[in-house]
């Protein structure tokens, strides 16, 4: 297992116990108590990020001050976040988890960030699994659950011996083996689907027709449709989940995704605009979005986000509140 370490231009840190690769992030990183590892568990050599972060080895060797892991991350609210499905996606909850949390003149949260781009492809490929009609010709190996899972453990057994006292997992995919990842974690690990469902229950709103529980509408890939972990969650707090039906599924959201898999960005948009009308006519009070892709597909002044809720916000924000309780 080969690791590299992001962190903040003053100090870097890094462990005795294994062998590992120094690179600085000069974008993200918190000083002085964020830290990122990158995991490679194929054991070959990690390719260079796309977002330039990064140091070379000169810069490595140019007497940066060095820092044991326990003077870094002995802070009792440092979170230890799991990468996902898309590195974009996780650097801005990253990002967002960051902003929201300097407000008010606090300070930074101290955060571990693990991404491992095998896992990112295993990901990736069980989702794409879930589309055989658009994948059918491309030949590919089955996605392996139980390598994921112990992919995803293995993650969070590292993030524990950094020093994270709170696991979070910023992709909606992942959630599926939620229970199997907690399993034997010596630290809380905060689902996204129970986040959101605290923050519906927070807002009090009233349903849509009276006499009917409240509905919330669930847009999301066919693999996290399938997992039903947030469809659970509504429906066990007194909600009514509403998925797009089959029709829905064939017509709008699949020729959503073909057109985003073509760069037809436009054309994804509207399609999707089409499938959250879909579940809005339904009496539905708002939408949740479990996929980013489907969420980036929408500029930020669109009317539609307005009735949709974004369950990686409601993590960020759980995590927060969890660091201010301490």
């Amino acid at each position: 297992m080969s690791l590299q370490i992001f962190t903040n231009p003053s100090q870097l840190w890094f462990s005795k116990r294994i062998s590992c690769k120094v690179r600085l992030s000069r974008v993200l990183a918190t000083p002085p108590y964020s830290i990122l590892l990158q995991m490679d568990e194929s054991n070959n050599n990690l390719p260079k990020s796309k977002k330039g972060f990064g140091l070379s080895s000169e810069d490595s060797r140019s007497g940066l001050n060095i820092l044991h892991a326990d003077s870094m991350l002995r802070q009792a609210n440092t979170v230890g976040i799991i990468g996902g499905i898309s590195t974009d996606s996780t650097l801005n909850f990253v990002r967002k988890l960051e902003d929201w949390s300097l407000k008010d003149g606090k300070s930074s949260l101290p955060f571990v960030l693990c991404s491992d781009p095998i896992l990112n492809k295993e990901l990736l490929l069980y989702e794409e699994n879930s589309y055989p009609s658009l994948y059918h010709r491309i030949k590919r190996t089955p996605a392996d659950p139980k390598q994921i899972v112990e992919n995803l453990k293995n993650k969070r057994r590292s993030l524990e011996r950094c020093g994270a006292k709170l696991i979070l997992m910023p992709c909606h995919i992942a959630h599926t083996w939620y229970d199997e990842v907690c399993e034997g974690s010596s630290v809380p690990m905060l689902h996204m689907g129970d986040c959101i469902v605290k923050e519906l229950q927070e807002a009090k709103m009233k349903p849509l027709e009276a006499g009917n529980p409240l509905r919330v509408g669930v847009m999301a890939s066919s693999a996290t449709l399938s997992a039903g972990f947030y469809q659970e969650r509504l429906q066990s707090n007194g909600f009514e989940a509403v998925v797009p039906d089959k029709a829905t599924m064939e017509h709008t959201v699949i020729p959503a995704i073909e057109a985003m898999k073509r760069d037809d960005m436009e054309g994804a948009g509207n399609l999707l605009r089409i499938a959250l009308q879909v579940l809005l006519v339904q009496a539905v009070n708002v939408v949740l979005l479990g996929s980013d892709e489907m969420r980036d597909l929408l500029p930020g002044d669109d009317p539609l986000l307005k009735k949709c809720v974004d369950p990686m916000d409601a993590l960020a924000r759980s995590a927060i509140k969890w660091a201010e309780s301490l």
